[in-house]
């Protein structure tokens, strides 16, 4: 989470009111008491000022990192839309592309799961990339090791099948419940298990985290809409309201 802006009394008071010809840095001490307690009586008498000098400072706020935001996607396009290695789905052909930075064992990932996929199904001509994200422990990172080699090793609709399984799964993320997971979807389980070790899959994952330090992301889950980046859940009505801006925009 980045720092909520905590603007002090004194920038409050004059972003709330007519700029005044004050020279503040040559006031006497009682002018200065005297301005003091003139800022003071006004805003005990007018506190809504305060929330609207607040609201003022936040919405400045959130327009700069927005944009700083915007800055980040366009200077990370390549790697975010065209690495190589990520896997892609829903339309390929889309007019929208969607990245989703995520992690097995994050809770608002499993929530925005079934969320995502309604968003992908029902509009038809959305991209979407997954960025294997593991940042919530040994469990996360093993999940996301085995997803890439089934990846490396089985190609894209295995590997849909196993993220999509990883996601639901509310058990402990083991080798053992791994191999299971393998066997029952019919892969080469002794070639997947051993892929998790390659060079390739570290590689993989070491590129993302590379990727997200750069757009200074450190949650799960994080989306790019285009040019949009939002960090954390955003329920389907709000991805819809997104999607329809950037294609209005576009």
């Amino acid at each position: 989470m980045r720092p909520i802006l905590r603007p002090t009394l004194a920038a409050l008071a004059l972003a709330a009111t007519p700029a005044l010809a004050l020279d503040l840095d040559n006031m006497t001490e009682t002018e200065r008491s005297a301005f003091r307690a003139e800022v003071r009586s006004y805003l005990l008498e007018n506190p809504e000022v305060l929330m609207e000098a607040i609201g003022v400072l936040e919405q400045r706020q959130a327009q700069a990192e927005a944009q700083a935001d915007v800055e980040l996607v366009a200077q990370n396009r390549e790697a975010l839309f065209e690495d190589g290695h990520s896997w892609v789905g829903g339309n390929p052909e889309g007019d929208i592309t969607i990245v989703e930075f995520l992690d097995y064992r994050c809770g608002f990932c499993k929530r925005a799961h079934p969320e995502v996929a309604e968003l992908i199904e029902s509009d038809g001509n959305i991209r979407y990339i997954i960025k294997e994200f593991p940042i919530l422990g040994e469990q996360s990172l093993l999940a996301s090791r085995f997803a890439v080699a089934v990846l490396n090793v089985a190609g894209d609709d295995a590997y849909k099948l196993v993220s999509d399984a990883l996601m639901t799964q509310r058990a402990d993320v083991t080798e053992a419940s791994l191999t299971e997971l393998s066997n029952t979807l019919g892969l080469d389980t002794d070639a997947v298990m051993a892929e998790m070790s390659s060079d390739e899959v570290r590689a993989a994952l070491q590129d993302t985290q590379l990727l997200a330090q750069r757009m200074q992301i450190t949650g799960t889950p994080t989306f790019v809409f285009e040019s949009e980046m939002v960090r954390g859940y955003a329920p389907l009505d709000v991805m819809r309201e997104i999607v329809d801006e950037v294609r209005s925009e576009g």
